[in-house]
């Protein structure tokens, strides 16, 4: 039984509870939640439900080791909040994907069933999409770290906030920052 076509088995549920002041709320009051909320949408419910069957499939594991390996393998790039992870382990476990125990630390561990197996092995391809844009993410990170980006960057945004926040700053000079900023995309994108 492939997992994204039991996706609507729970989705009510967890968009109401979105609704109620939560996760979705949160983020619109503060701009880096906005961006962790438009960095979580990389990846949608049946993505994140492939990775734990993926993850799952190399041993027991509780919640909080399945967000760090998924971190992880997106070498810190993307880290799946709790209200992603822990709905699905729910729903995962009531299809019968997995079961729940106890580890050793007294939290919940969570076991790849032979119905879990069984739908890891039905969507790989999948799953190779998902863990690719993964890797991705670790290697733009790790790009973004080398210290020649990090210093360009940050007199980019040095330079750019002085500009921005002068009070007489003229149309003619916005309008050449403006086109500056285009074609240095223009010059990434064509490198």
């Amino acid at each position: 039984m492939r997992i994204h076509h039991l996706r609507q088995h729970k989705c009510e549920r967890h968009e109401s509870h979105r609704g109620r002041g939560g996760h979705g709320r949160h983020e619109q009051s503060h701009p880096e939640g906005r961006a962790r909320h438009r960095r979580e949408r990389l990846f949608d419910a049946n993505d994140i439900r492939l990775l734990i069957l993926h993850l799952l499939a190399g041993g027991p594991a509780h919640g909080y080791e399945l967000i760090k390996s998924i971190e992880s393998l997106a070498k810190g790039e993307y880290v799946p909040s709790p209200g992603i992870i822990y709905p699905n382990l729910t729903l995962m476990e009531e299809m019968g994907f997995i079961t729940v125990g106890e580890g050793q630390s007294g939290k919940k561990s969570f076991t790849l069933t032979e119905e879990g197996k069984a739908s890891l092995a039905q969507q790989q391809s999948e799953l190779e999409a998902v863990t690719t844009r993964l890797a991705t993410l670790g290697v733009l990170g790790d790009n973004r770290r080398l210290p020649e980006v990090q210093r360009a960057i940050h007199n980019f945004k040095t330079a750019l906030h002085a500009k921005l926040g002068s009070t007489e700053l003229s149309k003619e000079t916005l309008y050449k920052i403006i086109d500056t900023l285009d074609q240095a995309a223009k010059d990434i994108e064509r490198s």
